[in-house]
């Protein structure tokens, strides 16, 4: 039996839910999730179809590797279990794992509106009370990235342009970003969370799509009320659901 069984099969669950909430095409999109205690991660193999993964192709690896003096990742120094490659986004993952020091899952996918935020460069704004429950605000994109950058760690960079994006943003409150002619990355404190996030993320995007199609002069949500249906289901004042 692994060590890291109950991780992998975490690890294989979400990865499946995204397949089953339709928000992954083909072998587009990855989850991974990270066990601090143990210095470790777990994320999909690459390329592997959804509806052929099973818990046991689920690759683990050290969580704290870094580029290399020539700045290639060299997954196999720090592969700790599985026979396949991992992911090719896993530089990405480790990066934002290092930097956002309060997550426990990432998610990446292609989702088609959020995507297409992303291709066109442009954030989500916060229109409606859906958004204001999940983020709390707009849902950013970053920046171009160079190619220099692409260069010289393209994966790892990506990262690197994110956490740029998020130095005056708090990622424990806007738990998503759109990277810019890519796609969109998301993260949570579970794999199910992070999941969760991640659809609730493609639904806002179509939402918000639809209601500039009806309203290009359409304001964003005051201030005012985007604070209160954030922060009623979330942090110590939050009265929504259930204790």
């Amino acid at each position: 039996m692994s060590n890291y069984q109950s991780l992998k099969e975490e690890c294989y669950e979400a990865n499946r839910k995204l397949w089953q909430l339709g928000i992954v095409d083909l072998t587009f999109g990855n989850v991974s999730i990270a066990d601090r205690s143990k210095n470790v991660l777990a994320i999909k193999p690459s390329g592997v179809e959804y509806d052929a993964l099973n818990p046991q192709d689920i690759v683990v690896l050290q969580l704290d590797a870094e580029p290399n003096s020539k700045c290639k990742l060299d997954l196999d120094v720090v592969k700790i279990e599985g026979a396949l490659r991992p992911s090719s986004d896993t530089p990405t993952h480790m990066r934002l794992y290092q930097a956002f020091g309060s997550i426990g899952a990432v998610v990446h996918t292609h989702s088609r509106n959020a995507t297409a935020y992303a291709q066109a460069g442009i954030a989500i704004p916060c229109l409606g009370t859906t958004h204001a429950d999940y983020f709390q605000g707009e849902v950013p994109v970053t920046r171009p990235i160079s190619e220099i950058e692409i260069e010289r760690h393209y994966e790892w960079e990506t990262a690197n342009v994110i956490v740029e994006r998020f130095s005056q943003l708090d990622p424990n409150r806007v738990n998503a970003v759109l990277f810019h002619g890519h796609a969109p990355f998301i993260w949570g404190d579970s794999g199910a969370k992070a999941v969760e996030n991640a659809f609730a993320l493609e639904v806002i995007a179509e939402m918000a799509m639809k209601a500039k199609q009806l309203n290009p002069a359409g304001d964003s949500l005051s201030q005012a009320q985007l604070n209160k249906h954030y922060f009623r289901k979330h942090g110590a004042t939050a009265y929504y659901g259930q204790p």
